[in-house]
Order: structure tokens, then C-alpha cells, then sequence
């Protein structure tokens, strides 16, 4: 494939994306018409919707009552887009999952211009390393840092954050979740992972001994689709960024994509993990599975270590569809910001971040990939067009109206 970001190829990529977002109506097909058309057909969907907030407790504030514009947005993109199972990234988590209530009641369950509302009977969510402190100096400045709220505290605790559970991930379903099969491997540690590409010399031997792997959380969740259970893989790697030449952050991104590329490897390559109840291993073979989440990374640009999404890409337990999810919206906001965005070597229909126009760019970054025994059907990112009604639930990218990341979904057939 021809991965240029030449712009003369730009009425094709538009035809080809336009046929994979279908805007509007036609995305919003109902499960039941979706299974009706196409046996039982299910749409995954990932999306970080940038549901997080600077202090503890103003997510559940703002999701209080269903005034809060974003959110709106937020739930009106789900609304367009109708998954049928999703997950989302940066919803900060709250114990007891009140903040989730409040995103379904106060949102979902009610239109937005227009939009029908919808209903998820089933949902998960968990703790995450975001904002959780370590008891370590773990950037090697300023000491221990114990008391949330600053960039300092953040450094030193387990995943990057101001406090516990900013920038965590919920999982969304209209089909039963096996909540007492979840699999989570927030506590796995870094050093643990064999062959692991811990920077060298970096981190004290205090910080080694006791660095989770998990930025967030990696999550296996069992859907029951009938008879048949698919396992959703979900997980938000740390951005392969904000950090020196020892490139930490990109070494820890591309060991985030590997745990679930060992997971789903075989026996032979994920006997070494263990999960938070102390059960090791990782999926049995032949399950069916679809990893999903803003992975922070992408297979051609961007600063990842190593092409780390690859791991996924090449992997021969994925079956990828015929094409990525695509967007005209990528296409033109690529050419209208210019900057990195000319010097890319990606597919711009492809991306899926609208990151600024100086550096990065624009990225895929945010991924859908279903197993071997799934059909990958139907696919899209949700990127309108500046044509397009919907386009201000996107905006320019100067200003950011929902989320700087683009919905993406993906329709998978049980073969």
C-alpha cells in the first residue's frame, strides 16, 4: 500500500472515507438492523473523549446535570456513531462508578439535536495507575512528591496524573458483561516482562523494583454475544513523549502494546504474566478477542520507540480488515493545517488524532483490531468534513470543541 500524504489523491481518500463514515443516518444503523442485514454483526468502538478534569471530584460536578457542553458532545458522537460496544478513554475514574452513572443518565439517555438516545445496560470500569502515588522518586527530581495536584506529584506516581483515577477508561455494552472473568493487570510489574526495553541507567533501583508496566490499566473484559463470548482488550498506553533522550515514555508505550501482543501470543509468550488476582498467563488460544484504545501510537509517524503498534499490525492472531478505519475529515484537516502534517508518511484518511500542525501531526493512534474467527465488516473514524453538519462536533482543531482524538469503530461478524 501506498502510504504517501500526497494531496492529489484527495477526491480518492474522500470517497473512500465518506463510504466508511457514511456521516450520519447511515452509521447510526440499530443492532438489530445491523444483525438483521448482516447475521450477528457487532460494533466496536474506541474513543478517547477527553473526560477528564484538572481536580478530583469536577467530573462528577460537571456530569451532575446535562448542561456540561462538552459532554454533550461527547455523548452525541456516541449517539451518531451507535456502537454497541465501547470503550472510553480519559473518563476519570471515580469508585463506585457514580461518574458513569451520571454519563449514562444525563447524557446518553437523552437526544442531542436530534440524535437518538442510547441505552449501554452494561458497563465496567476499575481503578488505574493514573495519579496513584508510588512512595518513589521515580523522575529522580524534586524527592518523594506524595501530595497530588502538581506536574511534580504526577512524575512520581505510577501513571502519569494530578490524582488518583485522572485519565481512566470505561467500558461500555449492550450485551452482558462476565464481570466475574475480567482480567486486570494494573499491578503487573515493568521488570517482570522479559526482554523488557527499560531505559538503561534511568530509573533507581527503588523505582525498577516497584514500576508498574500500566500506565492506566490493561483490561480483558468478556462480552457474551449469545452463545458465544468475545474478549475486549482495552487499554491506553502512556504517550510516547515528555520525556528526554532516554526516551522513557516511548519505552514504556512499546511494552504497554506488547502485553497485549504476549497476551494473545500463545502460551510461549505469555506464561511470564500474572494478573491482579495472581493468575498467570494469558488468553487461551483459539478465544476470540478485539483490542481497542488510544494506543499512542502510530505504525509510520509520530515518536513511538520501535514502530511499537506494529506488534499489533503484524501480528498473526489479528485479523485486520480490507482497509483502516477512515475519514474524509482526516484527509482535510491534514491539508488545511499543513506543518508535520506534509512531511507524514501515514495515510492522513487513516488518522484519528488532530494533533497540532507543528509536531506531531495528525496520528492514527487510536485503534480497533479484531481476532482471527471475527469478520471485519463495516469500519470508520468519525471526522466530518467541514461541509458536513456534524463537523462541530469535531471543529478545526484550534479550538477543541468534544476531543482532540476521533471516534473509531469497527463491525466485526462472528464467523
Amino acid at each position: 500500500m501506498n502510504h504517501s500524504r500526497t494531496f492529489s489523491r484527495r477526491a480518492t481518500l474522500a470517497s473512500l472515507a465518506g463510504a466508511a463514515l457514511a456521516g450520519t443516518a447511515t452509521v447510526r444503523a440499530s443492532a438489530s438492523e445491523r444483525h438483521g442485514r448482516y447475521g450477528r454483526t457487532v460494533r466496536f468502538a474506541t474513543f478517547n473523549a477527553s473526560l477528564n478534569r484538572a481536580t478530583e471530584g469536577a467530573l462528577v460536578t460537571d456530569l451532575s446535570t446535562p448542561d456540561n457542553a462538552q459532554a454533550r458532545n461527547v455523548a452525541e458522537t456516541i449517539q451518531r456513531v451507535n456502537p454497541d460496544i465501547l470503550l472510553i478513554n480519559e473518563f476519570d475514574y471515580v469508585e463506585g462508578g457514580g461518574a458513569v452513572r451520571l454519563f449514562l443518565d444525563n447524557y446518553l439517555s437523552r437526544g442531542h439535536n436530534s440524535a437518538r438516545p442510547i441505552h449501554f445496560p452494561h458497563h465496567f470500569t476499575g481503578p488505574v495507575n493514573t495519579g496513584v502515588p508510588s512512595g518513589v522518586d521515580l523522575d529522580g527530581k524534586n524527592g518523594v512528591v506524595t501530595t497530588p495536584g502538581s506536574d511534580a506529584y504526577g512524575q512520581d506516581a505510577f501513571g502519569y496524573g494530578f490524582f488518583p483515577g485522572q485519565y481512566g477508561m470505561v467500558v461500555l455494552s449492550k450485551f452482558p458483561i462476565d464481570t466475574r472473568a475480567v482480567r486486570t493487570f494494573q499491578h503487573f510489574l515493568w521488570k517482570d516482562m522479559p526482554g523488557n526495553v527499560i531505559p538503561p541507567g534511568y530509573y533507581s533501583d527503588a523505582a525498577r523494583a516497584i514500576l508498574r508496566l500500566s500506565s492506566k490499566s490493561h483490561w480483558d473484559v468478556p462480552v457474551r454475544l449469545g452463545h458465544e463470548t468475545v474478549h475486549f482488550l482495552v487499554s491506553h498506553p502512556t504517550p510516547p513523549t515528555f520525556d528526554g533522550t532516554e526516551d522513557r515514555n516511548g519505552r514504556r508505550n512499546h511494552d504497554e502494546i506488547r502485553l497485549w501482543a504476549d497476551y494473545i501470543g500463545g502460551h510461549a509468550r505469555s506464561a511470564y504474566l500474572y494478573d491482579d488476582k495472581g493468575v498467570r498467563g494469558g488468553l487461551r488460544p483459539g478465544s476470540r478477542f478485539v483490542i481497542a484504545g488510544d494506543q499512542n501510537a502510530d505504525p509510520y509517524d509520530g515518536d513511538s520507540y520501535d514502530h511499537a503498534v506494529r506488534q499489533f499490525l503484524d501480528h498473526p492472531a489479528i485479523n485486520l480488515p480490507a482497509k483502516p478505519p477512515a475519514s474524509a475529515g482526516g484527509v482535510e484537516a491534514a491539508k488545511l493545517q499543513g506543518g508535520a502534517n506534509i512531511g507524514q508518511i501515514g495515510n492522513p484518511a487513516y488518522d484519528t488524532g488532530d494533533f497540532s500542525d507543528t509536531t506531531p501531526g495528525n496520528l492514527r493512534v487510536d485503534h480497533v483490531l479484531p481476532s482471527k474467527g471475527l469478520l471485519p465488516g463495516r469500519n470508520g473514524v468519525f471526522w466530518p468534513t467541514s461541509d458536513d453538519p456534524l463537523y462541530r462536533l469535531v471543529g478545526d482543531g484550534t479550538t477543541v470543541v468534544t476531543s482532540d482524538h476521533r471516534m473509531v469503530w469497527q463491525d466485526v461478524r462472528l464467523g
